[in-house]
Parts: C-alpha cells; structure tokens; sequence
C-alpha cells in the first residue's frame, strides 16, 4: 500500500474581498425612505460626496402604493469596493434613510 502525499494547504482569498465589479462602473443603487421634504436631496448629497461626477439628472424616484415612501435610484461611478462600502454606510446611517439596496 503507498501512502498518499497531499499537497500542503494553503491560504485562499477571502471570498467577501473578491468583486464581481469591474471598476469604474456605473452602479445604481436604491434608496428607500419616508417621502418627506429635504429626502431626495440628502441622497444625492451623499452621492456627490462619494462620486463628484455624480448627475443628479439621473436620479428616478418612485412613490409607493399609498404614496408615504419614495424609491430613489441613484446611479454613481463605482470606482472601488471601499468607496461603495462607505457610501453604503453612509446612506444606511442617515435618519431619512430606512433601506438601501
């Protein structure tokens, strides 16, 4: 009987770095929160500080049934995974702000 040599293990990428994105590109993102003055505004802030060609033009909005929340989608220029992480935290931790996708 020959004893099987296996090859030493080694470390693999963490799966949660890798990126399905090519950056830069463009990337939209929806915003949902309650339909309420200054709303729509304080998103496309947030944008502007994470993408500075953000255009404010291509934001859609999109009330709901009842007509209480609005659905902004914005497109920005994703230039990295980081900045997309920061945007993301700084869009969930906004007051106005009850869901981002």
């Amino acid at each position: 009987m020959s004893a099987s040599i296996h090859p030493p293990k080694t470390l693999t990428t963490d799966p949660r770095k890798e990126s399905l994105i090519e950056y830069p590109s463009q990337f939209p993102i929806k915003v949902m929160g309650a339909k309420v003055d200054g709303f729509v505004h304080a998103v496309t802030e947030i944008a502007k500080r994470f993408d500075p060609s953000f255009d404010a033009s291509t934001v859609e909005l999109r009330n709901s049934s009842q007509g209480n929340y609005l659905g902004i989608t914005i497109t920005v220029t994703a230039t990295s995974r980081e900045q997309l992480d920061d945007l993301y935290r700084a869009l969930t931790s906004h007051p106005m702000v009850k869901v981002v996708l």
